[in-house]
């Protein structure tokens, strides 16, 4: 998020645009010096940057990304409350600048394979299609034009195979996970032991 607001920020209050979609601060759930307060603070100040200029600004808030990754239960634990932080943050600032906000965890089919690469990290093409549609019911919302509903037809590009899949796991997935994990597992840690503490009681 912070990244966002000193370097994106500038040139996007430039465009002055109409609208800015803010999709930001999941990375921050896996770094050690995580922060909700601050993303909360960095949040209010992008949005109230780009009000200043006419943009209608709409955030989002996450849903539960260790049920996509399908990570150990104790890492999806520690994952869960980290990204329910983040979430809190996100919905008191959009609470208080009155901001429409969307909100993935009640987006239909948030959680279904076939809305996500296969790196489980980025929307498929069905999964852009899904977040395009509730972006622009939530711009509908808010009073712009939609003159038409998104399709949430596929174009018919190429479904990734089961090789594919294990091939990605093996040449880019672990290594990107080992690479956060060494942020993320001192604190994972911490949520695992107490959770083993719990069940010995």
């Amino acid at each position: 998020m912070s990244c966002v607001l000193t370097k994106q920020l500038p040139a996007a209050v430039a465009h002055r645009p109409d609208v800015a979609l803010v999709v930001a601060g999941m990375n921050d759930t896996l770094r050690p010096d995580f922060n909700a307060g601050k993303i909360a603070a960095d949040l209010t100040e992008v949005i109230r940057s780009l009000a200043a200029v006419g943009t209608t600004v709409v955030p989002v808030r996450y849903h539960d990304h260790g049920k996509v990754f399908r990570l150990p239960p104790s890492l999806r634990r520690a994952l869960s409350e980290r990204v329910a932080e983040l979430n809190a943050a996100i919905a008191g600032a959009v609470e208080r600048e009155g901001v429409p906000c969307l909100d993935l965890e009640l987006l239909p089919g948030a959680y279904d394979l076939a809305a996500w690469s296969v790196d489980r990290l980025h929307p498929s093409e069905l999964g852009h299609r899904m977040l395009a549609t509730g972006f622009t019911e939530r711009l509908a919302e808010a009073g712009f034009a939609v003159p038409r509903p998104v399709s949430l037809t596929c174009s018919g590009g190429v479904e990734p195979s089961t090789a594919g899949h294990v091939g990605w796991l093996v040449l880019k997935g672990v290594p990107w996970v080992w690479r956060r994990g060494r942020e993320f597992v001192p604190y994972a840690a911490v949520i695992m032991w107490h959770a083993f503490r719990e069940r010995l009681r």
